[in-house]
């Protein structure tokens, strides 16, 4: 019976990592995007970065990917499931990413900056092989704490029809009636995956810490 539900709830897991690596991504890229946004000189750009991330932090995982599947066909965009969730889950990284990179980059003393700019080294090189290395470093346990979290989020997209693991494992309640066991195999897959995450966190802060010279 075990590994007859194992069969069955594993199927969900290919979605699961699809939707969760791709909203991280995304989320990341977008959150690189709001962080420079909410460290502008410009006060106003600086307000609405801002109040994008407050908002965007504050509204459930569950009311945004209803908002986008349920809502937006409204206004004649129809989209799929994996879409919106996708999209959804993006929204929702691309605020806590944004915070993370922000707190990443508050570690880094001016010094660092100042000495940069006293060597007469360019903003772009500053940034890229001296800041951003050492603030990605230490962003990094957040990133993978949020990854992990995201990945348990996207249990919610079961909700608009996600075949990913929590969806697999409510159908397999269904049909089985092992509604306790069905989801204790869901719980495990969800544990395995969020190790392998977390070890290979490990391994690139190892390696990072190699790199730049830090014990």
């Amino acid at each position: 019976m075990i590994t007859q539900l194992l069969s069955s709830i594993a199927q969900g897991v290919g979605l699961t990592l699809y939707v969760t690596a791709a909203s991280l991504v995304i989320g990341g890229l977008i959150g690189l995007v709001l962080v420079g946004a909410a460290r502008s000189p410009v006060a106003i750009i600086r307000g609405i970065a801002t109040l994008y991330i407050n908002i965007v932090r504050v509204i459930p995982p569950i009311t945004w990917l209803f908002l986008i599947y349920f809502g937006l066909p409204q206004f004649a965009l129809k989209l799929t499931t994996i879409q919106a969730a996708i999209i959804g889950f993006s929204i929702i990284a691309s605020a806590f990413m944004a915070e993370i990179y922000r707190s990443g980059l508050l570690s880094i003393p001016d010094g660092q900056r100042e000495a940069a700019h006293a060597l007469g080294l360019s903003a772009v090189t500053t940034v890229g092989h001296i800041i951003t290395p050492q603030a990605f470093r230490v962003a990094l346990p957040a990133i993978a704490t949020y990854g992990i979290g995201l990945l348990k989020d996207s249990a919610l997209a079961s909700t608009i029809g996600v075949r990913e693991i929590t969806y697999y494992a409510q159908q397999s309640a269904k049909q089985t009636h092992e509604g306790l066991l069905s989801f204790v195999v869901a719980g495990v897959l969800y544990i395995a995956i969020s190790l392998v995450v977390a070890l290979i966190a490990r391994r690139v802060d190892l390696t990072l810490r190699r790199k730049i010279g830090v014990a």
